[in-house]
């Protein structure tokens, strides 16, 4: 299991991301909001601004500080 720094000391592991996205759009803030109504949302943002939405295959929503961009840079080392 290889696990993904997502920012400030939080992991998520690699194998089960499906998803990591941008969390401006409609359709993706209306994921977050049913994720934190049924208690599948994880804020691992440490109080700073959200900048990316990962989604797991169980369907768990972490929300993450680092961009989009970071994330699949971190998922790609070997």
């Amino acid at each position: 299991m290889k696990l993904i720094n997502i920012g400030y000391g939080n992991m998520v592991s690699s194998e089960k991301i499906v998803a990591v996205v941008s969390p401006d759009a409609a359709p993706v803030k209306r994921i977050v909001q049913e994720a934190k109504a049924k208690g599948l949302a994880v804020d691992a943002t440490c109080g700073r601004k959200c900048k990316a939405v990962i989604v797991t295959e169980s369907d768990h929503i972490v929300m993450s500080a680092l961009s989009p961009e970071a994330i699949s840079n971190r998922t790609e080392e070997d």
